[in-house]
């Protein structure tokens, strides 16, 4: 489509050459600096190698691995060797880590040296462990006397633990610091919980929806709603007159309308935060796409489990911050109009996932 081609050329314009990566570093922040990170690592291939998460969503409990116990230890001395990192909170995943450090004066060395120092005791006690659980294998030596006996070797080839890099967030302000703390404790919450409601977070690719390629993720069975209806309000309009608006959206909604908008002018967002905040159900249009491990944040996360969301993209996903243009209103306020008419039962369809 057009509009893709032209995305495409703003986002090179934005990012020049670079690979979009949730693991490449800030290039206005000085990571030998006093700062406090949460810094994200994945565990290669996404195995579930450092423990299990048992319970439920409200009562979860991670059970560590061998591996996973060995890995805790190594994050408690990585002070040992930085002494100017101070040690804030870790969380472990079956397949990955959330950990938040604080840097708390100026050190010779950039932040992903103390990762790559952690990550490298990690790789030992990784192969220590997975060294005793291979399989012996023995060689015939006679060590000089002419008679052969058999020696013991296990293979010392087990790769990685972790994936390249990491991913990190700077904590920008003093209100910051406890949102990162409740992110990282309540993954294994959160994970229970996408797990308790696997087909609300399921991110589905290849939808066709009115002539668009579309990624999705939340309750499609919205789109099935026999009234759905566009939010799309003027940025002149009066104070007053989003309020009726407001009035008439929830209304609507009362008699089971589902409201499909962007979002983008101070007046949708007035009509679709109070839609939101009544418990009433939503289709989000997306500028930015979606990954297989995209999932809403915060009170959206709720409103996702509980089937109230639908968050639909056109377009592929990216991680620079990039302002949405004119063009791209324009085709997300088109796209809203065609998911509410009367035929769009008719002309959307699952791809593969």
């Amino acid at each position: 489509m057009e509009i893709d081609q032209h995305r495409l050329e703003e986002k090179r314009r934005y990012a020049g050459e670079k690979v979009p990566s949730m693991k490449r570093r800030s290039d206005f922040n000085d990571y030998s600096e006093r700062n406090i990170y949460m810094v994200t690592l994945v565990i290669e291939g996404r195995r579930n190698l450092l423990g299990e998460l048992q319970g439920t969503s409200q009562d979860p409990v991670f059970v560590p691995s061998p591996l996973g116990v060995a890995v805790h230890e190594c994050w408690q001395r990585i002070p040992e060797h930085y002494p100017e990192v101070k040690l804030i909170l870790l969380q472990l995943m079956p397949d990955h880590l959330h950990g938040i450090l604080h840097v708390t004066s100026k050190m010779n060395c950039h932040l992903g040296q103390v990762i790559n120092g952690f990550k490298i005791g990690c790789n030992r006690a990784y192969r220590a462990i997975m060294a005793e659980a291979l399989p012996q294998r023995t060689d015939n030596c006679d060590g000089g006397s002419g008679q052969a006996e058999a020696v013991p070797r296990r293979t010392k080839k087990c790769g990685l633990l972790f994936e390249r890099g990491y991913n990190d967030v700077i904590n920008r302000n003093y209100d910051m610091l406890p949102r990162l703390t409740h992110y990282v404790r309540s993954n294994p919450y959160r994970l229970l919980r996408r797990r308790e409601n696997p087909d609300l977070f399921k991110v589905r690719f290849g939808i066709s929806l009115a002539g668009h390629n579309c990624s999705a993720l939340g309750n499609m069975f919205l789109l099935n709603r026999p009234e759905r209806l566009q939010v799309q309000c003027s940025r002149s309009l009066s104070d007053n007159a989003v309020q009726a608006l407001v009035d008439q959206a929830l209304a609507a909604a009362r008699q089971g309308a589902v409201h499909v908008s962007p979002a983008i002018s101070p007046g949708e967002k007035r009509v679709m935060r109070a839609l939101f905040d009544a418990g009433y159900p939503l289709i989000f249009l997306a500028e930015n796409g979606l990954t297989n491990y995209s999932k809403p944040g915060g009170v959206f996360f709720e409103a996702c489990a509980r089937g109230q969301l639908l968050i639909i993209s056109p377009w592929e996903h990216h991680n620079e911050r990039i302002t949405i243009t004119r063009s791209q209103c324009t085709s997300l306020n088109a796209l809203a109009q065609a998911i509410c008419r009367d035929d769009i039962e008719d002309n959307w369809n699952y791809g593969t996932d």
